[in-house]
């Protein structure tokens, strides 16, 4: 019993050193790459993955991967070649993920249609093509609640263009109105308040750099503009 004892604390020791070794490891790779990325770019961590020696390098909400010595960058994703399984895109999930619950939902512009049992969230300035192709998609999409927040990030007049939506009689109208048809909403007094800057340091602090940028209930994201299949397939991955 002694003998089995020691056995398993001997073994329990070499794996903390082997973490220990791997940490150190990760800590000089970071070391290594960080004056290799470019001026401004932060390297939030690098963890050791079980893809051939590679090491994941995390800047904001991005991934690549370089070797031991930092001496290449690998741009691109990992698929596994028998299953296609796309771990990159896994990761970039796991890593943008927020709680859905934490959004100040009284600082969008709220749309339901439908019963309004599927929710997203999505970041649009009202200056972005894509926002208003992903608009297109939304009409015929049903039983829906889309939170909209209006994030001034293109043009010089997009935050008064959100506040001329954000202050008209109704909100969700006046978006649409705008998105889908090019009418601009009636321009807003000045005493009228608006959570433009609350949303703009919030779509900073989310790491959000393009519009339109979608939200799911399960805290995943998606950025870019998607057509209603892959909306549609989506929401049956929540269920």
């Amino acid at each position: 019993m002694k003998i089995r004892k020691l056995a398993i604390a001997g073994l329990f020791g070499l794996m903390s050193f082997a973490a220990v070794a791997e940490t150190a490891q990760e800590a000089s790779v970071k070391k290594l790459i960080q004056p290799r990325i470019g001026e401004g770019a932060v390297v939030d961590s690098v963890t050791k993955t079980p893809y051939s020696g590679l090491f994941e390098v995390r800047v904001g909400g991005d991934i690549f991967y370089t070797d031991a010595q930092a001496k290449y960058l690998f741009v691109g994703r990992v698929l596994d070649a028998n299953t296609t399984e796309d771990y990159t895109r896994a990761r970039l999930d796991e890593i943008n993920k927020i709680k859905f619950a934490d959004l100040p939902l009284d600082s969008a512009i709220k749309t339901v249609k439908g019963n309004g049992k599927r929710v997203i969230a999505v970041f649009e300035d009202p200056n972005c093509g894509y926002c208003k192709r992903f608009r297109q998609t939304l009409k015929d999409v049903d039983n829906v609640t889309v939170y909209t927040f209006l994030y001034n990030i293109l043009s010089e007049d997009s935050s008064v263009k959100s506040k001329n939506i954000w202050c008209a009689p109704d909100r969700a109208k006046a978006f649409d109105d705008w998105m889908l048809n090019g009418k601009s909403a009636p321009a807003a007094s000045q005493a009228c308040n608006t959570p433009n800057e609350k949303v703009f340091e919030l779509g900073r602090k989310m790491k959000i750099t393009g519009t339109p940028t979608i939200f799911f209930a399960d805290g995943t994201r998606i950025p870019g503009a998607i057509d209603a299949k892959g909306l549609e397939g989506k929401f049956a991955t929540l269920k």
